[in-house]
């Protein structure tokens, strides 16, 4: 970028036709330092960009506006709070184009609903989140009391007493994240050779039954889902006539057996002529005498034609 361009993209461009009698390079082109953001600024307004404190339900729509979600709010100043300045910021929801406002509360150092929306009230189980509640404001002044603290001590030592595991897991777990980097690292290497190892024996006996997966090894719950597994009788009779049928059958299979027997088919039929032919030319040269029943069928035959 050349020096001129770099001037006009700061700003820092001044035109031949500038005097510095003119002012500031804002007032020579009659605009303000904010720009846009401006644009209100005879009102009070200012535009910026405000960022959602907490989660918030919308009024328009009742959809959800997380907390960190971001938004174009006018700003404008709408009381005081002794020396400090109320600042209000209205802005549009994105979701249904619904009017927000929002205020600062000095006193008690939040951000309050002024209209178009409500805050979503997110309640926490102490015992859940394993946290301690805090005393309020009122009861951390009483204990100032030595009396009022007398008074508290006994309930004191019995939250302690029911906190008091909670408290020892917490430092048991605190002291594993902070003891020797050495043995950590060799405890995880050896649970990791250990892992391996069983993968390996169970890949392996895999393998030896045939299978192309690891089994996992056995457990008491999936025997005892195993046994309380009945097949019906079908099942059973199916079973036995299936190995019935291929205890009989032949140890051949169905191709060569029908080779086979088409094979043998065509020798005996070759045979058989061969065996037809050669009485056929026999019978031709007077080479053996027609036996009586054949003689019968011939006399049979000259008596029907006479």
């Amino acid at each position: 970028m050349s020096s001129l361009a770099a001037a006009r993209a700061d700003n820092f461009y001044y035109p031949p036709e500038w005097t510095p009698s003119q002012g500031s390079l804002n007032k020579f082109h009659g605009q303000h330092a904010l720009r846009e953001r401006a644009r209100k600024i005879d009102q009070g307004i200012l535009i910026i960009r405000f960022e959602m404190p907490y989660n918030i339900w919308c009024g328009g729509c009742n959809s959800m506006i997380a907390k960190g979600v971001r938004f174009n709010a006018e700003k404008k100043q709408v009381g005081n709070y002794y020396s400090t300045k109320i600042w209000s910021f209205t802005m549009k929801a994105a979701c249904c184009k619904h009017e927000i406002v929002i205020q600062t509360d000095p006193k008690n150092c939040e951000y309050v609903i002024i209209s178009g929306a409500q805050k979503k009230t997110e309640e926490f189980d102490i015992e859940d989140a394993e946290t301690f509640a805090l005393p309020a404001d009122e009861e951390r002044g009483k204990l100032a009391d030595p009396f009022y603290r007398l008074e508290h001590q006994e309930e004191d030592l019995q939250k302690k007493k029911e906190a008091e595991p909670v408290l020892v897991r917490l430092q048991r777990l605190s002291d594993d994240r902070h003891s020797d980097d050495y043995s950590l690292n060799k405890a995880l290497r050896a649970q990791l050779r250990n892992q391996k190892k069983r993968v390996a024996e169970e890949e392996a006996a895999s393998r030896r039954r045939g299978l192309g997966i690891r089994l996992l090894p056995p457990s008491e719950k999936d025997t005892a889902s195993a046994a309380h597994v009945k097949f019906p009788y079908k099942f059973d009779k199916n079973r036995k006539d299936k190995r019935a049928l291929i205890n009989a059958a032949s140890i051949f299979s169905r191709s060569s057996a029908s080779s086979v027997t088409t094979k043998r088919q065509s020798e005996l039929e070759s045979k058989r002529r061969k065996i037809n032919a050669a009485a056929a030319s026999n019978l031709l040269a007077g080479g053996y005498k027609p036996s009586s029943w054949s003689q019968n069928c011939v006399t049979a035959r000259r008596h029907r034609g006479s």
